[in-house]
């Protein structure tokens, strides 16, 4: 049964080399200490991401935790898992506003990223998870992992740094500081101390030196404005609903958002590999419904206005810590997540981080999410002698990083992460089906491609 655990031993520990797996737990008093370092661990990045793309953090938290009991629910409570916001969307939604969409644009594309996503779980539920390994090879998943990343440079140089320049660089010096120097699990929070650092010295230079003449990016235009404005946290209720807001529709959005579905099913391969590994339990077969309740995830949240969701490696790292896989803690952690949403004054603090110190926490993010395409590279023994490998790898990711603009027709055109990650895939089939390269040549190192995809 979906809703019952067995007693692992007396409910109270574990024996050495023990494990909690997913059907069994501890005392539930136990159970809440463990569902809220889920909720601790996945906490930053989940709302961190949502302030980045301009969504709701408040309804990005609630539909996380609704996310989260949607998965555990489609994949049986077999694979513990927690749910949080996306950062694979992040560079298409700066570039859907930049072309001037608003908020239901963004959640109405994402929403179709979804569709695409459970219905490639469907797939891959039925024709085997070696379709991924085929289509996606480790060269082209490490290389849309790392356009993803660097494929967002413009936005930190655009958009985020020139608003306070050395609150920028303090924060991103403290941030790599907190990743580190701390150990366990204050290292894997890293990111979220140093926005919480970079929020206060913000308010500290406030009170110091006044309000800062910069670059404004509400009004897009250098005015002069204090670095934290507290007026919409002191408006803001303590209880109440989150922003939700329809979803709409456009194909120019759609296409730029597809690549992350790419991303996607690496995340949540590497998910089931990991937790099948740690666990010692083959829960290969159960891959195809991970993705699918990835996608149909994804779709909920975005259809109200929600951000984009995958499975965090976040929690991965307190499973491996506390050797408790039991899917009752995150079943727990989702909701206490939804409460979380029901606080709109929670919400308006966090929208009123500081423009500089999200540029000093991206900088460092998106060059961490580039690297990790290199590492899948590099585990899998990549050969970029060879051509087939070389050539569009490096054109796409080329492409993503300008972002160059390429005009398909007069109102619709593929740019930056999309353009590159078309040129990737496409060119590194067409080029290995021109070389007849056998499947061979380009399919070994599977097994490490999904070991790191869990990592990143």
């Amino acid at each position: 049964m979906v809703f019952r655990w067995n007693v692992h031993g007396d409910g109270r520990g574990l024996a050495p080399g023990e494990v909690v797996k997913p059907g069994e737990r501890l005392s539930w008093p136990r159970m809440v200490g463990f569902g809220a370092q889920h909720v601790i661990a996945m906490f930053g990045a989940t709302f961190v991401f949502p302030v980045i793309m301009g969504l709701d953090p408040n309804l990005a938290i609630m539909m996380s935790g609704v996310a989260t009991i949607i998965f555990l629910l489609i994949v049986q409570g077999k694979i513990p898992s927690y749910l949080g916001t996306s950062a694979s969307f992040v560079g298409a939604v700066a570039a859907i506003r930049a072309a001037g969409g608003d908020d239901g644009r963004v959640t109405g594309a994402i929403l179709v990223a979804g569709v695409v996503l459970a219905a490639v779980g469907v797939a891959v539920h039925y024709l085997g998870v070696q379709i991924i390994h085929k289509v996606f090879p480790p060269v082209v998943t490490g290389a849309v992992v790392m356009l993803i990343g660097f494929g967002l440079a413009y936005v930190v140089a655009d958009v985020y740094w020139p608003q306070d320049p050395w609150i920028a660089l303090v924060t991103m010096l403290a941030t790599g500081v907190f990743i580190v120097v701390f150990k366990g699990f204050l290292g894997r929070i890293g990111i979220l101390l140093g926005l919480i650092f970079g929020y206060v010295v913000s308010w500290l230079a406030d009170k110091i030196w006044g309000d800062i003449t910069a670059f404004n990016a509400n009004i897009g235009k250098i005015d002069t404005h204090p670095r934290v404005n507290f007026g919409p946290l002191s408006q803001a209720d303590l209880f109440g609903f989150p922003h939700f807001h329809a979803p709409s529709f456009q194909a120019s959005a759609i296409v730029l958002v597809l690549p992350a579905v790419i991303a996607l099913i690496a995340e949540n391969v590497g998910h089931v590999k990991a937790v099948g590994e740690m666990t010692g339990t083959d829960i290969d077969p159960l891959i195809g419904r991970a993705i699918a309740a990835d996608g149909v995830g994804t779709a909920l949240a975005s259809a109200v206005g929600g951000s984009p969701t995958t499975t965090y490696a976040e929690n991965i790292g307190v499973m491996a810590a506390t050797r408790v896989y039991s899917t009752a803690a995150y079943y727990i952690a989702a909701v206490v997540a939804i409460l979380f949403g029901f606080s709109p004054k929670f919400g308006a603090l966090v929208a009123a981080t500081p423009g500089g110190v999200l540029g000093g926490i991206t900088v460092i993010l998106y060059g961490m999410i580039g690297l990790l395409g290199a590492k899948i590279w590099i585990e899998n023994r990549v050969d970029f002698s060879d051509p087939v490998n070389m050539v569009p790898i490096g054109a796409g990711i080329i492409l993503a990083i300008g972002p160059v603009e390429h005009q398909i027709t007069g109102d619709f055109k593929l740019a930056g992460i999309t353009l590159g990650t078309i040129v990737v895939l496409g060119g590194y089939h067409l080029l290995r089906a021109i070389a007849r390269r056998p499947d061979k040549e380009v399919s070994g190192g599977e097994i490490g491609f999904e070991r790191d995809a869990a990592a990143g």
